[in-house]
């Protein structure tokens, strides 16, 4: 009898199907216990915050009680998961008494972490959804310009051959999109200012300004366009990640796989009209409403275009090195984590 006030302490955890913001997950437990057993308690902690007695006691309140069933079970929609995030989970298993007693419960199974995944696709098409809601109208523009200090344009003549090499994008904007930490390429930059057709005469980056004609970058023939990210900072402004890439390269493989494409001359971001009648030039166009950062994965010599100066300030508060998005707003926030 006294074995059968007691259960077993379920083992040999596994998670599978990680994705952003789900996962299955199963255990072994005592054949005798498998008839029994009414609910599965389970807890789930972030790594970096774990308590390494938060699962010692027997009857703590659990953040999801799910009645017994099938193992593995999907775990979906019980907590706010945050994509590309390291969690810890254990389990108890529980036998509900009669007359509102107590739950007869098992010891907590060890920990087991996991890492969850990068938005996925549905996930992307949401972002794009509401990227697209906040787009604006179209504005004409003729170059992209990356603005930096004069240091780092000296660096770039003189150890790498007036080659602006592609770098590591870093962690700024959703935390869960695909090329955070993993696609190479250079920030360029279109947005005009709507009274002029020009490039801002401020920066947040430096006063010396690459420019390079459209028409370089922005060819149908070889260059294909994705949808990246979508973040604001707190503020007012919406940033959209836009990816450039050359048709067939390493990183159009990548994003062919990872990112939705948009089509060059149908987007609310980013388009390429071409000539409607002999003799005219093709009409590039950027969205209004939201700044753009365009991520050129393929090298770019100096020599491509011209260094200029601008005449403005530095506006050190749009910069977005590093940057993280507001979790708040309801304008670039999905249904899962930032």
């Amino acid at each position: 009898m006294a074995e059968m006030d007691s259960l077993s302490t379920p083992n040999n955890i596994r998670i599978s199907d990680v994705t952003c913001d789900s996962f299955r997950i199963g255990w072994d437990m005592a054949p005798e216990d498998m008839g029994r057993v009414t609910h599965y308690f389970i807890d789930l902690s972030r790594k970096e915050g774990r308590d390494p007695n938060r699962f010692k006691h027997r009857d703590v309140p659990t953040k999801l009680v799910a009645k017994a069933g099938a193992l593995p079970m999907a775990v979906r929609g019980h907590w706010f998961l945050s994509p590309r995030t390291e969690y810890c989970v254990a389990v108890q298993t529980a036998v509900r008494q009669p007359e509102g007693a107590d739950y007869l419960v098992s010891e907590w199974s060890q920990v087991v972490e996991f890492h969850t995944g990068d938005y996925g696709t549905v996930h992307l098409q949401q972002l794009l959804h509401k990227a697209e809601g906040a787009a604006g109208r179209l504005l004409r523009f003729s170059v992209f310009y990356r603005n930096q200090h004069p240091e780092y344009f000296h660096y770039i003549r003189s150890s790498c051959a007036g080659v602006m090499y592609p770098s590591l994008k870093d962690s700024s904007g959703s935390h869960g999109s695909p090329i955070n930490g993993t696609l190479n390429g250079v920030f360029l930059s279109c947005n005009t200012e709507f009274d002029t057709g020009l490039p801002p005469r401020d920066s947040p980056y430096g006063p010396l300004r690459f420019q390079i004609p459209a028409s370089q970058l922005l060819n149908p023939s070889t260059a294909c366009l994705y949808f990246a990210d979508f973040y604001c900072m707190y503020t007012p402004y919406h940033y959209v990640i836009l990816v450039l890439t050359t048709a067939g390269s390493e990183g159009d493989r990548f994003c062919h796989a990872h990112l939705p494409q948009l089509d060059l001359a149908a987007n609310p971001f980013l388009t390429y009209n071409p000539p409607q009648r002999e003799g005219e030039e093709p009409v590039y166009c950027h969205a209004r409403d939201v700044i753009l950062e365009v991520f050129y994965t393929e090298p770019l010599h100096l020599d491509q275009g011209t260094l200029v100066e601008i005449s403005g300030h530095q506006l050190m508060s749009l910069s977005t090195a590093n940057a993280k998005k507001d979790p708040s707003c309801k304008v670039c926030n999905i249904s899962v984590g930032r």
